[in-house]
């Protein structure tokens, strides 16, 4: 099958793009270069294409009670024009994806789902719908999406609207918000751990968008940036990428993000049963932080030992651009992830010392 380019993609051609396919889309895996664009999004700001991403409308009276029981987090605390992120789980508690949530009002929301999973996330969707009265739409094809993020974001992008992005909050959302003459949704939300925003617009008017951004961002060190520091920068502030800390196979709660999973919440939901036997019962294995002491950098896959025995993988692992350390994210015997125990790591078939660290790498 060939690989999809986003409205984006010439754009990227034109600007030295370095073009993979990921996720079944050509995009950007760097222009100037990885280390230089994730220290521009750290120090000034970058702009992301995520046009690839998912976008699904869940509309009618029952859309609440329907997404309360699709998903693990509890949506009767979000207010309109509110965001939040939460897991979709299989029966069993393994994933079927992580999303975000917007709510525009109590009949209609839109959730923003991974690319690699946009067909098959919509089918669960579909499958669940029960006798819910509700309408399920995949718009993901109607719509453009760029991440402007870091923490020179918001001065950048207000020099294109009239309107006052201070007045958004962390995880709100504006529609309507006119940018540099089109009409956009705007979420204070990005997977950086930088301030910034996604700013989505109709698939043929979100180059305007980019190119006016780029244009007016360019004084204040604003860089297009691509998949290779979007993974870097998500990694360095501890959000799971789907696949690697959480997936099929992989709980949220044995990936550390209880948090967004409301066992206590009223409403029953696909893999509460599951999840909460789980929580009863004890993890066997957790996701936790590694740095490497010895020489080498970990790469997903890797095994991991605690003397003769293998306890574990990696998830995630870089050379930090913004740390300067060799790390990682593991999936190891929940025994072993005590802070300060040391571990190996099975570098190219050689063991290599590393040392149980806070997954909390970036201190924001």
């Amino acid at each position: 099958m060939v690989a999809k380019k986003t409205p984006l993609y010439d754009e990227h051609v034109k600007l030295g793009g370095k073009i993979v396919d990921y996720a079944g889309w050509f995009l950007p895996v760097q222009y100037e270069g990885l280390v230089k664009e994730h220290e521009a999004v750290r120090n000034e700001a970058g702009m992301f294409d995520v046009s690839h991403m998912g976008e699904i409308m869940v509309k009618g009276k029952d859309a609440f009670r329907y997404l309360q029981y699709l998903l693990t987090n509890d949506l009767s605390k979000l207010v309109d024009n509110q965001v939040i992120y939460t897991f979709m789980c299989y029966p069993d508690g393994g994933v079927v994806d992580d999303l975000l949530v917007y709510k525009y009002n109590e009949e209609e929301y839109l959730l923003v789902v991974n690319a690699a999973n946009i067909d098959k996330d919509f089918k669960w969707m579909i499958d669940n719908k029960k006798n819910f009265s509700i309408i399920i739409e995949n718009v993901s094809d109607q719509i453009g999406e760029v991440a402007i993020q870091g923490p020179k974001a918001e001065k950048i992008l207000q020099e294109l609207t009239d309107f006052d992005l201070s007045s958004i909050k962390f995880f709100h959302l504006k529609r309507d918000v006119d940018i540099a003459g089109i009409n956009c949704m705007i979420s204070r939300t990005g997977y950086t751990g930088e301030d910034g925003f996604e700013v989505y617009a109709s698939s043929d008017e979100i180059v305007t968008v980019w190119k006016k951004v780029l244009e007016v961002g360019k004084k204040d060190g604003l860089k297009p940036a691509g998949l290779g520091c979007r993974d870097t920068l998500r990694f360095e502030a501890s959000l799971p990428l789907y696949g690697h800390e959480i997936s099929r196979e992989v709980t949220p709660l044995e990936g550390g993000f209880k948090f967004f999973v409301k066992l206590d919440k009223e409403s029953d939901f696909i893999g509460k049963q599951a999840l909460t036997n789980q929580w009863k019962n004890g993890l066997t294995r957790k996701l936790a932080g590694f740095e490497i002491i010895g020489r080498g950098i970990p790469r997903e896959g890797y095994e991991i030992y605690k003397g003769d025995k293998k306890i574990g993988y990696v998830t995630t692992g870089y050379m930090s651009p913004t740390l300067k350390k060799n790390i990682g994210n593991a999936l190891i015997d929940v025994n072993e992830t005590e802070l300060g125990n040391e571990v190996d790591v099975m570098i190219r078939n050689k063991p290599v010392k590393a040392k149980i660290i806070s997954k909390r790498f970036l201190k924001k």
